[in-house]
């Protein structure tokens, strides 16, 4: 999904891991992320939370998330965490983030509908209009339920780079890092480490 543009501070505009151009949830799980001052969390607070699902276009703009809606969607992001980290690993993941995940599709599943455009029709699922903070985590959890289930599933990794801790969807097998970024502090890091070793 393409992010509206908003007036935001410049760590919003992290650049995507690959991945999260096709899943939203991947975007949704690396909210949490650590730069060179400390953690950051884009889901913090509602505010932060509403900008988040409207500049991803999961929540009409003018819609209000109160803290209990915010807190159901950091708890999503962090059962996601947990549901890839089994994933990536081939384990069984903890139940409780089973039942959030499961818990989130069945907040406001969409509705069948027949639309017709031109001369054919086509089934649609037009989300829950009623309640779109619900309609936001449906999707975001039908997302991650798609990844973990389909054929992208066994390129899901951890980015390899100390205190990182985005996901990232690999697009080679010898590949470790969400961004060059990472890749390029871990390679200086090493460089630095031998250099003093060898003096």
């Amino acid at each position: 999904m393409r992010a509206v543009d908003h007036d935001a501070p410049h760590y919003l505009h992290q650049p995507p891991v690959p991945g999260e151009e096709r899943f939203v949830s991947l975007a949704l799980v690396n909210t949490r992320f650590a730069l060179s001052h400390g953690q950051v969390d884009l889901l913090e607070d509602a505010d932060a939370a509403r900008l988040w699902l409207v500049r991803h276009e999961l929540l009409p703009d003018r819609t209000v998330l109160n803290g209990r809606q915010a807190s159901r969607l950091r708890s999503l992001r962090e059962a996601l965490r947990e549901l890839y980290a089994a994933r990536a690993e081939g384990e069984r993941p903890p139940a409780a983030s089973l039942d959030a995940l499961n818990a989130a599709l069945a907040a406001a599943p969409p509705t069948p509908r027949l639309v017709w455009t031109g001369r054919a029709p086509h089934r649609a699922d037009e989300p829950d209009a009623g309640n779109p903070a619900g309609a936001a985590l449906s999707l975001l959890a039908e997302d991650g339920a798609d990844l973990l289930t389909g054929p992208d599933a066994a390129q899901l990794a951890p980015c390899g780079a100390q205190g990182c801790t985005r996901w990232f969807l690999r697009s080679h097998a010898a590949r470790r890092w969400c961004t060059t970024k990472c890749g390029n502090r871990v390679r200086a890091a090493r460089h630095y480490a031998a250099r003093k070793t060898s003096t």
